[in-house]
């Protein structure tokens, strides 16, 4: 089959390789799925998981890509709940081959249904975004109507999937990110948008819940923003600055096939729209994960048109 292939982690995105690689074979609970499309986060090259195994073991060349939809092709040993030939979207595990292939194996648990009317590259791009948005704010954040939530990265892939979500649920949202963000992460929900390269953080004033991407000093001076009894949640690792009166959160983010099931609801009727910046071909994806300019959204690989 078809993959993109990382060896040699100090080279990153650059470093990657369209090669032909062995289908993979599923193990105890297991699916291979044929993969039709793939979402990619480029920090996933700086992470341990993508050169070693879970017992520290050299693992490349490998795989990277952890999202994605596609059709079910082969059960494993005791897998339940899926079936030869459906539809599904979902997340891989960490430390294994990834999906920037035309097949890969993942945990059944792992993967839920996708309805027949959403579109596979809407579906490769839901899993981490929208993971990430749902549980940081319910899981983590214990978001409640009418709270104010401050969102850094408003207009990329995990920040318009948190501020529509927030929005949905009855929070006062206010974005952040550059100037040429603002009307983008207003169009997805945010009631104000801070451009934090010429605009003052801390004219924000108090909130409740602040969910960041960015890390480094914005977050170290978004703790002094979260009102007594608030929480910092981070994706980027933990916090520099804990709030004085609240709670600060770092989380990584767990496949939920339920949570997938309630995203991608709201994706068919219209309460959740994805930010997809670009689709390629898998052949092109080289290229395509490594830009020339700046695109704001998720990059979407397809395996099959």
């Amino acid at each position: 089959m078809k993959a993109i292939v990382v060896t040699d982690e100090a080279a990153g995105t650059a470093g990657m390789t369209l090669m032909e690689r062995p289908e993979p074979e599923p193990a105890l609970n297991d699916v291979v799925v044929q993969v039709h499309a793939s979402g990619f986060v480029p920090t996933e090259l700086a992470w341990p998981s993508t050169w070693t195994d879970r017992l520290g073991r050299d693992r490349t060349p490998s795989i990277p890509g952890h999202e994605l939809a596609g059709v079910v092709s082969a059960l494993g040993y005791g897998t339940t709940g899926l079936s030869v030939g459906q539809r599904v979207f979902g997340l891989t595990d960490w430390t294994r081959d990834g999906t920037l292939a035309e097949y890969v194996a993942v945990e059944a648990r792992n993967l839920a249904p996708l309805p027949g009317d959403v579109d596979f590259a809407v579906g490769a791009s839901l899993p981490i975004s929208g993971l990430t948005a749902w549980q940081g704010l319910f899981d983590h954040g214990r978001l409640r109507t009418g709270q104010s939530v401050l969102v850094h990265g408003a207009a990329g892939a995990v920040g318009s999937m948190v501020t529509q979500l927030a929005r949905e649920f009855g929070a006062y949202v206010i974005g952040t990110g550059r100037a040429a963000d603002r009307q983008a992460a207003l169009d997805f929900g945010a009631h104000e948008f801070v451009d934090l390269g010429s605009e003052a953080l801390e004219d924000v004033g108090g909130v409740d819940l602040v969910f960041d991407v960015i890390g480094g000093d914005i977050g170290k001076r978004s703790a002094g923003l979260i009102r007594a009894g608030g929480t910092l949640v981070s994706v980027v690792g933990p916090s520099e600055a804990r709030p004085a009166d609240g709670l600060a959160i770092d989380f990584v983010v767990m496949p939920d096939r339920i949570q997938l099931g309630e995203i991608v609801q709201r994706v068919r009727d219209g309460r959740l729209r994805t930010n997809i910046g670009n689709v390629a071909d898998l052949d092109d994806a080289v290229a395509a994960l490594n830009p020339t300019k700046r695109i704001t959204g998720k990059t979407i690989i397809r395996a099959r048109s």
